[in-house]
């Protein structure tokens, strides 16, 4: 189930380039040289990991904390574990997160060649200056 920063990058992506994500991964795969979209597709992978951490650290937490569950020494452990992981996935989803997120606010989809608006003619150039007269 895809998590609702992820989604909504993904979101914004697909609305910036007008295609689904899965072509704008092929494309970029492709492509094979740094660009844009695969800075974005990449920023959007590591926000993913990060909410998946988030989600696998947090059932993990509620596993080690069960009622029926008595919590040792050895328990106590891997729940401040488990909260230093959250911490960390947290911080690194929303940094990764305001980041992708700015850089796809500074970014404008282009109008399709058809829309934009025709090109001006060249103004002539001028014509060359006469030469100047010599006085004696």
């Amino acid at each position: 189930m895809p998590h609702r920063t992820s989604q909504s990058i993904t979101e914004r992506i697909e609305a910036l380039y007008g295609r689904p994500r899965a072509e704008l991964e092929a494309h970029a795969d492709a492509t094979g040289h740094p660009s844009m979209l695969a800075a974005l597709l990449g920023s959007l992978s590591a926000v993913e990991f990060a909410e998946r951490d988030i989600a696998f650290q947090a059932e993990r937490l509620r596993q080690l904390t069960h009622p029926d569950r008595e919590i040792g020494r050895f328990t106590a452990g891997h729940l401040l574990d488990c909260a230093r992981r959250i911490g960390e996935a947290v911080a690194i989803r929303d940094s990764q997160a305001r980041h992708t997120s700015a850089v796809l606010q500074s970014l404008h989809r282009a109008p399709a060649p058809a829309e934009q608006a025709p090109a001006t003619p060249a103004l002539p150039a001028p014509a060359p200056a006469a030469p100047a007269a010599r006085a004696r």
